[in-house]
């Protein structure tokens, strides 16, 4: 997927492998020590010789991408929008069920006035499902059937939850029949899988 990547990070005078990860907000790192870096706080950033530098209001931080450097640096220079991350084209037919942000709903909203709540509506292009907890996976029973050709399930979920984790939600989607295809941070909080009907049943 392009965001993810084992790599070695050079903090001051800390170096570690471990695994990196570049979220829509900010950028996580897991080895010997942990760093979060909001995206918001990086001053300039640069890519040379497989390496991505950062400068951020605590110093430099150096992370060792390879041929991954320069796709990172234009990530962060000229990030997508969500809706672009999302593939939600103007005029989509989109249903939504469960809560979703405000911000959010003012972004479907700009781009179609084709928008079904609280169910999933026949012929969506795209199905907004936002799960809280794996209670809510027994309404998927009600959206499957409804998907057809190439329509997209968007399973939107908490991130760093102990009751509902990634690998429940493609648990869910997978017993349902579909095929997970994508992850995308949706939020500073949530992120989102998406589902589709295979090939094979289409």
């Amino acid at each position: 997927m392009g965001n993810e990547a084992f790599c070695k990070v050079r903090v001051g005078k800390q170096e570690s492998e471990g695994k990196a990860l570049l979220e829509t907000s900010e950028i996580l790192f897991r080895g010997d020590f942990r760093l979060k870096i909001p995206l918001s706080t990086v001053k300039s950033a640069k890519a040379a010789g497989g390496e991505l530098c950062l400068e951020t209001a605590h110093g430099a931080a150096i992370f060792q991408l390879g041929s991954q450097a320069g796709r990172w640096l234009e990530k962060i220079l000229h990030p997508k929008s969500r809706i672009a991350k999302l593939g939600v084209k103007s005029g989509a037919k989109v249903s939504l069920m469960g809560e979703f942000e405000a911000e959010f709903l003012r972004e479907i909203r700009a781009l179609t006035k084709s928008v079904t709540k609280g169910k999933s509506a026949p012929g969506s292009d795209q199905v907004f499902f936002a799960a809280e907890s794996n209670e809510d996976f027994s309404a998927l029973r009600k959206i499957t059937p409804s998907l057809s050709g190439a329509a997209a399930l968007w399973i939107v979920y908490p991130k760093g939850q102990k009751h509902i984790t990634e690998n429940d939600v493609l648990f869910a989607g997978r017993q349902s029949g579909l095929k997970d295809v994508k992850v995308v941070g949706f939020s500073p909080t949530h992120t989102a899988l998406k589902f589709v009907v295979p090939l094979s049943r289409r």
